[in-house]
């Protein structure tokens, strides 16, 4: 009880400090509230939570109603003359926080108390950021909304379709994975510029799926009239998946690190050296430049057509032939999700495969995943996705040839 009345004064003392440290420069006496009363309500709506979670619901709803209605009245005069509703919003945040944390959720609380602060006191970033956007950014950020919160959770999760291979939820979030790194590319060349938003989508995004990636930085490529740093973009995201795989298989699938990590090290070193050169050649406009459509639906759900039919084969695989079909299904798991077949590995007793023949099965499903990708490249940018392409097929090479060479070690 002790620990959740100081969480609801910590809550109100933290905006308080905010709150006071704002008004500073107003004459003493015009301030409504500062970093005392700011904490008092903190403390005094947590005492209410705390009562109304010790089987007081009414004496809780009265302090509450109080300290609101004492709010109200101290800030109509300041919403009257200076139009802010700040701080008296703030205050009614701090109301709901400390009844929160007296209620028995003083984690939580502090974690609301936190980033209200950091709303309040990021004034001049978020107005300087509402500054530079325009209608194109306002309807882009509805359109991606509706996608990712407004259909995503309601769609069912279970198995469905031809094999129960389809999960409808899962298939969505492949859309809203492709549009969401479209629409990250669109405000980092709006914030950076082209050439350098380009390449941290890459990078952030190759970090999580290389293959949307591929698929969102393609098609964008595809509808310019001249390549710029989407090729260096394409390739860096397929540089960091590799470093992605090799820290999965070392959380994973520990013993099968050291001959993964040595069979995979030429590819490493070809593909970061081929992102780079190809940065160092994309065009140096760094005004910005951002996609003419920054959400690319219709490219993304026919990604998910292909994704979908392929989980339909590799349902098919492991029916048709039993055991056998685990290095199949890995071939076409891993063609658009190499992550599932690291996961699958996993999940197997250690002496139902050797390390190095491990590691064999783990770098083939790359070769077909990298094989996906240059053909998604190939077919979204055509021949302004040459240089991409290219980049990738060197680093298949060096790893093909790490197979190889392990093969005969076999």
């Amino acid at each position: 009880m002790a620990l959740a009345v100081l969480a609801a004064l910590a809550c109100g003392l933290l905006i308080g400090i905010e709150r006071g440290w704002k008004l500073k420069d107003q004459r003493p006496g015009t301030r409504v509230a500062g970093v005392r009363t700011f904490s008092m309500l903190g403390l005094g709506t947590g005492i209410a939570g705390l009562i109304g979670a010790r089987g007081h619901p009414i004496v809780a709803g009265a302090i509450v109603v109080g300290a609101v209605a004492i709010m109200v009245i101290a800030y109509s005069r300041e919403l009257r003359s200076h139009h802010d509703s700040t701080s008296a919003v703030a205050a009614m945040v701090t109301v709901a926080i400390g009844f929160l944390a007296g209620s028995g959720q003083p984690a939580l609380a502090i974690a609301c108390a936190a980033i209200s602060v950091a709303i309040l006191a990021m004034r001049t970033e978020l107005h300087g950021l509402i500054d530079r956007l325009d209608e194109e950014d306002i309807k882009a950020l509805a359109r991606y909304a509706i996608i990712a919160g407004a259909i995503l959770p309601f769609l069912p999760s279970g198995q469905y379709g031809p094999l129960g291979a389809w999960n409808p939820q899962k298939l969505w979030l492949i859309v809203v994975l492709v549009t969401g790194f479209s629409f990250l590319g669109y405000v980092a060349n709006r914030i950076f510029g082209e050439r350098h938003g380009t390449i941290a989508t890459a990078l952030i995004g190759g970090a999580y799926s290389s293959t949307a990636v591929t698929q969102s930085l393609a098609q964008r490529l595809g509808t310019e009239e001249k390549a710029g740093a989407e090729p260096a973009g394409i390739a860096l995201a397929t540089a960091v998946m590799y470093l992605r795989l090799l820290l999965l298989i070392g959380v994973l699938a520990t013993r099968v690190f050291v001959p993964f990590a040595l069979m995979i090290l030429p590819a490493i070193i070809v593909a970061w050296g081929a992102g780079f050169w190809l940065y160092r050649k994309a065009p140096r406009a760094d005004a910005p430049s951002p996609p003419s459509n920054p959400i690319a639906i219709l490219p993304a759900l026919g990604f998910v057509v292909f994704v979908a039919v392929a989980a339909v084969a590799a349902k098919w695989a492991a029916g048709r032939f039993g055991e056998q079909g685990i290095a199949v299904l890995l071939l076409i798991v891993g063609s658009t999700d190499v992550d599932t077949a690291i996961i699958t590995l996993g999940n197997l007793h250690p002496a139902a495969i050797s390390p190095l023949l491990a590691a064999i099965a783990i770098s083939g499903t790359i070769i077909v995943n990298m094989a996906v990708k240059i053909g998604i490249t190939l077919a979204y940018a055509r021949g302004k996705g040459l240089s991409a392409a290219i980049a990738m097929t060197a680093s298949v090479l060096a790893l093909a040839a790490s197979i190889g060479a392990a093969l005969l070690r076999l």
